[in-house]
């Protein structure tokens, strides 16, 4: 990711209702969500749910299928991991304990732990 793709993803997610809708559909994992559920669940109106959802796929946070009548939405989670790798590219400068809690907590989520809970 170079710097203005991220100042698009991160513009994107300065606002509220966006960054709750990258968050829920996060947690929704690859089956996704509706639309229709996604501003359900963060109280936005069909309209303001699809101008949000709109804004966040153009910048590379979700991406959009169609199932039958309903366009299911879901994390994009290559360009979200792109974006965290933008922001921790340089963050250690040879003192790797400055990330070590970004690294411990990326741990704790991987899915063949299936006994420990996901902190993330």
């Amino acid at each position: 990711m170079d710097e203005p793709q991220a100042l698009d993803a991160f513009g994107a997610l300065s606002q509220e209702t966006r960054l709750r809708m990258v968050r829920i559909l996060v947690q929704a994992g690859p089956d996704g969500l509706s639309a229709g559920a996604v501003g359900e669940a963060v109280g936005a109106s069909s309209s303001g749910a699809s101008f949000h959802l709109a804004h966040l796929e153009r910048a590379g946070l979700i991406a959009s299928r169609r199932e039958s009548r309903s366009i299911i939405y879901t994390a994009n989670f290559e360009g979200l991991g792109a974006l965290v790798e933008f922001l921790m590219r340089d963050c250690c400068s040879g003192h790797p304990e400055i990330c070590a809690p970004a690294a411990a907590l990326a741990n704790q989520c991987n899915p063949a732990q299936k006994e420990t809970a996901c902190a993330c």
